[in-house]
């Protein structure tokens, strides 16, 4: 199955790092549910993307010198894995995960001021965890007191993880592509399954049920996100989750669900017929939201501006509220002054990797940042069109569309990794009437 190239990881960021400064990198905490009954753990993507680590309790310390991948991770206990199941301890953290040295994570408090000596800058996510914050900066009081008469440098710089990290994590290795790769083609399976399962009457639930069997029957993590199933006009609130509700004859149904696999993740929108079949308003809307999404990919270029795939996307949709009857006058004119914003209120996309809004900047010196090859959108326009709006064609109200896709962008143009699932009139109506049980 493909892995990411955890060492590919390592290289790239020391590669990268300056050698007076350090990355320091705090795994997630585990979170109850309630009482307490803990969620399902998620490793922290930044320390998994270096390392691979999926338990709790690690911190990995990076910079230049005889051990330049310095891990603490939990202690070997017999009696706590009865409980929580192995762990690798220290020494498989330097087996198995690309540490140069390991210790248990207890001992970072007294372990960290010696590591941080010779550094000017750290790179850190301060203000994500106030504990570990304090935990910090009394690390580098230590170590100044300790070289005040020597004269070595300690922190004075601090960066947070967008300005290194993360812009490496932006750039997809081919093997990380791989991984996003059976996310896809595990998606595809769960929106293929689901168009076929849905039928009058069924519930939004059972459809939501389905997809998160599928994702883990074909090796998933699981959801990457909170499943949006929304039957009717509740396609119209953009982040539906209630799920809750019976689909209704007549009606589309938006889903917008993507699978996590090795702990990076799709993400994609299809909308379809309850019944099965589009009637003419609802396909005269879908035609004109693939057409935007055509457009938009289109732009998912190298070289082209991040912002030029949404600026495709309102051309195209601004076209279609002309007419289809809801705006009137002037292309340009209505674009300048965003006429569609009523009815495609959100952005067509974002970056998309081991979060599913992943980590990169999209602006680069003050313009929007250059695609490049490596990097991966989703691009998702849409047409929404509230069930109470009179300015609205009354045969459009109710109905919301939206089309999302996963768009590599590569040196030979986009590539898009979520082709598989059907998205034209025709294969969406061929895969609805191809029935299902849920």
């Amino acid at each position: 199955m493909p892995t990411p190239d955890f060492a590919a990881h390592r290289n790239a960021l020391l590669a990268a790092l300056p050698k007076d400064e350090a990355v320091l990198l705090l795994g997630s905490p585990h979170h109850l549910r309630n009482g307490d009954a803990e969620y399902r753990y998620r490793p922290d993507s930044d320390v998994y993307w270096l390392t691979g680590w999926t338990d709790p309790e690690v911190a990995v310390f990076v910079r230049h010198g005889e051990a330049p991948i310095t891990m603490f991770v939990q202690a070997k206990n017999r009696e706590r894995e009865i409980w929580t199941g192995f762990r690798p301890g220290p020494n498989g953290a330097e087996d198995d995960f690309g540490a140069d040295e390991a210790f248990e994570y207890a001992d970072l408090p007294e372990e960290l001021p010696d590591l941080l000596v010779g550094i000017r800058a750290l790179h850190y996510a301060f203000a994500r965890d106030s504990e570990m914050d304090e935990l910090v900066m009394g690390a580098i009081a230590r170590a100044r007191r300790s070289v005040r008469k020597k004269g070595d440098a300690t922190p004075d710089t601090f960066h947070g993880l967008s300005t290194l990290v993360h812009e490496l994590r932006l750039r997809k290795h081919p093997a990380e592509v791989d991984v996003l790769r059976e996310a896809a083609r595990i998606t595809a399976v769960a929106h293929t399954a689901a168009m076929g399962a849905s039928a009058v009457g069924v519930n939004e639930f059972s459809i939501d049920a389905l997809i998160d069997h599928t994702f883990r029957r074909e090796g998933g993590n699981g959801a990457g996100y909170t499943n949006i199933v929304a039957g009717g006009a509740n396609a119209c609130v953009l982040h539906y989750i209630v799920n809750n509700q019976p689909l209704v004859d007549g009606d589309l149904v938006l889903i917008d669900a993507g699978c996590e696999y090795g702990f990076y993740t799709a993400d994609v929108t299809r909308t379809f017929p309850v019944n099965g079949s589009f009637s003419e308003a609802q396909a005269e809307v879908y035609n004109w939201v693939i057409r935007s999404q055509f457009a938009a990919i289109d732009e998912a270029r190298a070289g082209r501006p991040y912002t030029a795939m949404h600026e495709a996307a309102c051309r195209v949709l601004t076209e279609a509220l002309i007419a289809l009857g809801v705006l009137e006058g002037d292309v340009d004119e209505l674009l300048e002054e965003e006429a569609y914003k009523p009815y495609y209120m959100h952005g067509t996309g974002h970056w998309l990797g081991m979060d599913v809004h992943d980590v990169g900047l999209y602006v680069a010196d003050g313009s929007p940042r250059p695609l490049e090859p490596g990097m991966v959108v989703t691009v998702e326009p849409g047409l929404y069109f509230a069930t109470d709006d009179d300015d609205v064609p009354e045969r459009l109200r109710g109905i919301g569309i939206r089309i999302e896709d996963d768009i590599l962008v590569t040196a030979d143009g986009p590539e898009n990794l979520t082709a598989a699932i059907p998205k034209t009139i025709e294969e969406v109506e061929a895969a609805c009437a191809a029935g299902g049980v849920i």
